[in-house]
């Protein structure tokens, strides 16, 4: 059977194109006219033999006529339907809309594209107001000028009788509280537009990690073997231009770490243990690096590390989707960050504490494995693996410096018993939450 009601559309479109009437097609096909013109208008389903021969007189491979770009036009019209529950709007019968109306179910789903945008640009735009240093400078010195050149004005209208010399010093601070009032403007709106763009301002030397991290896809050849020198170092830094130098001295010591990790662990071996997992489970489920660790007898901190370090191509040989990694100091500030597709994460502030990463710090060395949900418009089922290690050899006495690691798997359905969480309290829309820190301005959901 088609996989949806627009196969009609597409059988119709393709006879027109070929300039071959209705009844032409259909006595060729085998059938009558009136039938064909019921498929034509998506009121009969189509498969099988009958498909074959329309698909042969037609000269188009029957995929070609039962897939494509309708699928993602129905699955957009059904997110519509389950992120306005309210509206009663029939998710089962996307594809029979989108049929018999095509038009209309491109202009709904475009708006449905559009207002999901839209929302995610308002959340990242909140997110920078309430926790970005330099915008809310640059937010604080516009307001400050305003009400300064608002107090010399006021003073200027509300005096009658002003000594000359004073109204020229308030008309002197007034043009220059302007010109103040201009650059800084200026420089507001210049932040405003670079966290728009895709290659985001650069605000502190973490954030100029991550991005040095993401160019290269947090592989890096140079440091895969067992003796890596200082010089392969300094290859895998070469051609970076930090805009500090703390930044720069924070790349060299995740480089450091990154080779500590490929000598205790070469890729050799875990792509191994990937390919014996591979065959010992179904295709598309995610590896456990808990069971990963088991076999290569290493932590399974090291294997979510060297996970996330795989080759591209690799990765996707061996693995059923590119994963995510967070890692965390015992403070729960975010050390590291690779995003998994469909789960941001916070560039500024706190994240959410009911992430399995934080759980983890209360139970150190204790593996968590935890499906979540992610609460917000698009809700994605994620599945995740958490553990907090020691950072350093641990001594009597000391601190033992626990770093939390959690493995984000994104998967295609949710698993029951999901943990619902949220990114970060400032923009989640959960309103019973025991756990929220301050008001959120996307709350509307329990």
């Amino acid at each position: 059977m088609a996989k949806t009601g627009l196969t009609g559309s597409r059988i119709r479109d393709r006879r027109v194109m070929m300039g071959l009437r209705q009844a032409d097609l259909a006595r060729q096909a085998g059938i009558s006219a009136s039938y064909l013109n019921l498929i034509e208008h998506n009121r009969r389903r189509i498969g099988g033999k009958l498909l074959l021969d329309i698909a042969a007189v037609l000269g188009a491979e029957p995929a070609h006529l039962t897939e494509g770009a309708e699928a993602a036009l129905v699955a957009t019209l059904r997110d519509a339907a389950s992120a306005s529950p309210g509206a009663g709007a029939e998710a089962e019968t996307a594809d029979e809309f989108a049929g018999r109306f095509p038009g209309w179910a491109r202009l709904l789903a475009d708006q449905q594209v559009r207002i999901g945008r839209l929302e995610q640009a308002v959340e990242a735009l909140t997110d920078r107001l309430a926790h970005d240093p330099l915008l809310a400078a640059s937010l604080h010195e516009v307001l400050s000028t305003v009400t300064a050149i608002h107090s010399a004005s006021s003073i200027l209208v509300e005096t009658k009788q002003i000594e000359p010399e004073w109204r020229d010093r308030f008309h002197r601070n007034i043009h220059e509280d302007s010109a103040r009032l201009a650059e800084g403007a200026q420089r507001l709106v210049n932040e405003l537009d670079a966290g728009q763009r895709k290659e985001v301002s650069l605000n502190s030397p973490q954030d100029e990690l991550d991005a040095f991290l993401d160019k290269a896809g947090h592989s890096f050849a140079e440091l895969e073997g067992a003796a890596v020198a200082e010089d392969d170092i300094e290859a895998a830094l070469a051609g970076q231009s930090f805009d500090t130098s703390a930044a720069q001295a924070l790349a060299r010591d995740r480089l450091t770490r990154l080779a500590r990790d490929a000598a205790t662990l070469p890729q050799d071996r875990l792509v191994t243990a990937l390919e014996a997992a591979r065959k010992a489970q179904r295709e598309a489920e995610a590896p456990d690096p808990t069971a990963l660790a088991a076999d290569l007898g290493v932590s399974p901190a090291l294997v979510m590390r060297r996970l996330i370090a795989l080759p591209q191509d690799v990765a996707e040989r061996l693995l059923p989707a590119a994963p995510g990694l967070v890692i965390a100091d015992a403070s729960g500030t975010l050390l590291y960050r690779k995003e998994a597709q469909g789960f941001s994460l916070p560039r500024y502030g706190a994240a959410c504490p009911l992430w399995p990463l934080f759980a983890a710090l209360s139970r150190p060395v204790f593996p968590i494995r935890q499906a979540i949900q992610l609460a917000g418009r698009n809700e994605g089922a994620f599945l995740t693996y958490a553990v907090a290690e020691p950072d350093h050899p641990v001594r009597p006495g000391a601190d033992p410096g626990l770093r939390a690691h959690m493995l984000i798997w994104p998967q295609d359905r949710l698993e029951t018993g999901s943990q619902r969480v949220g990114l970060t309290c400032r923009i989640c829309p959960r309103v019973n939450c025991l756990s929220r820190r301050e008001p959120s301005i996307m709350a509307r959901e329990g």
